[in-house]
């Protein structure tokens, strides 16, 4: 690997680091995993607003099901 793709990871640990930061203090909940998902659809073109209403959708039917038991 070269000095400069091992820069180039290394800025973009550095930045999700910070985003994930971030995140805890908007209390998103999201951990670094789903937030770099969210982070990469957004960089390929995903309508931010709608990523965001697609995961507060997933919430609210993930406690629907585990309040049914189900």
């Amino acid at each position: 690997m070269s000095s400069r793709d091992a820069d180039r990871i290394s800025s973009a640990q550095q930045t999700l680091d910070i985003l994930y930061e971030m995140s805890q203090l908007l209390n998103t909940q999201l951990d670094k995993e789903t937030l770099a998902t969210c982070v990469s659809m957004i960089e390929s073109g995903v309508n931010p607003e709608a990523l965001a209403a697609v995961i507060q959708e997933l919430r609210r039917e993930s406690v629907h099901v585990n309040a049914n038991g189900q």
